[in-house]
């Protein structure tokens, strides 16, 4: 067990759960709403995590700074990881039809993104964008495992959007340290192809674009001032990680992933929380 939830970085939960939260309690969940998007949203990303693994196994292999990750080292089987991903796809599903029929009908899309980004890297310079895609899903799905309805959900497209771009963005940091990695065994990426100075640009751009659809997201739906106060903050996060990571320097590419990343994530949430309206 210890294995496989090193396998899945069920940590990394904290960058997409709370805006999965915020969009449900904007749209009026119940407690036991929030209770089974938590489920349908660890299921989901347990899955996905774990196929990622799974597809990935020979290129991290080929990787120093992946060539320790269970399946290659052996500290976990191939049967168990495709078990543990199983399991957790069924808990998926299972959440989703607990919720309405229209996420049930609906659950089977959302896994198309999470199988086809590790597959991305094969096919196209940009699998950045896939994994955008299969963020986005997070808020819009918990909107709709609210209501049961589309209608009325514009402010969860436009919170997905901003956490897809969010994460794409910050992914494109991500792979810089594996640019030169990447080239040499046939991986594709922003950074392999056309190199990090590049990427950082477009990551900083993204960022910037993501930043705007923050701001839209509280005036849509009104919220109080607690949500701006979270709002200079992420800007503070967004800064630092762009200062810190540099073409030249990518040594502190982790403290830009993990502390800058679910910094806002969990501020924005817990700002936005206070933030909504009575």
């Amino acid at each position: 067990m210890r294995a496989f939830l090193r396998l899945v970085a069920i940590e990394h939960s904290v960058f997409a759960l709370p805006f999965a939260y915020l969009s449900a309690l904007v749209a009026g969940a119940t407690l036991t709403d929030m209770v089974l998007i938590t489920v349908a949203m660890v299921g989901a990303r347990t899955f996905a995590m774990a196929a990622n693994r799974i597809i990935d196994r020979h290129i991290d292999a080929r990787n120093p700074r992946t060539a320790r990750r269970e399946l290659v080292t052996g500290a976990m089987s191939l049967r168990a990881a495709w078990a543990g991903a199983l399991v957790a796809l069924v808990v998926f599903f299972g959440a989703a039809a607990l919720l309405n029929p229209l996420c049930l009908m609906l659950s089977p899309l959302a896994v198309v993104p999470l199988v086809v980004y590790p597959y991305a890297k094969r096919f196209t310079d940009w699998p950045h964008a896939i994994l955008a895609i299969a963020q986005a899903v997070g808020p819009v799905g918990a909107w709709l495992a609210v209501t049961g309805t589309f209608e009325g959900s514009g402010p969860a497209w436009l919170l997905g959007a901003a956490v897809g771009l969010w994460i794409g963005g910050f992914d494109l940091i991500y792979a810089c340290q594996d640019a030169e990695i990447d080239r040499r065994i046939g991986v594709r990426s922003v950074p392999a192809r056309f190199g990090a100075p590049f990427a950082l640009r477009v990551s900083t751009m993204v960022h910037v674009l993501t930043f705007g659809l923050f701001v839209l997201f509280g005036l849509w739906v009104d919220l109080a001032w607690p949500w701006w106060i979270g709002l200079a903050l992420t800007v503070g996060a967004f800064a630092y990680q762009h200062v810190i990571v540099t073409p030249t320097d990518l040594s502190k590419v982790n403290r830009a992933f993990f502390t800058a990343n679910g910094f806002v994530g969990i501020a924005l949430f817990l700002f936005g929380v206070i933030a909504l309206p009575v």
